[in-house]
């Protein structure tokens, strides 16, 4: 089975693209949701490695956002696309 990822070319994600929006993702496309917890400064750092790795665009990312049940942390989430090939 042949597979690919898909980056949709779309503002930075917020907190309402969590939730699977009927009519939202184009037929054919999973979301897979990739969540980064810390402190500000070790988010950020992990994002901007990310993308000079070649992994995604800063803005691809969310705004930093407070983390449910993690006090003086916060979150990034990225939502790319997964496309199964039959």
């Amino acid at each position: 089975m042949n597979t690919s990822f898909i980056a949709l070319n779309a503002p930075p994600s917020t907190v309402p693209s969590l939730v699977n929006i009927p009519g939202l993702v184009p037929p054919g496309r999973i979301p897979i949701r990739i969540l980064i917890i810390s402190i500000p400064e070790a988010v950020n750092n992990t994002i901007h490695t990310l993308h000079s790795l070649g992994f995604a665009e800063v803005s691809q990312w969310s705004r930093l956002l407070p983390a449910p049940n993690h006090p003086g942390e916060v979150m990034s989430i990225l939502t790319r696309y997964w496309v199964a090939n039959n």
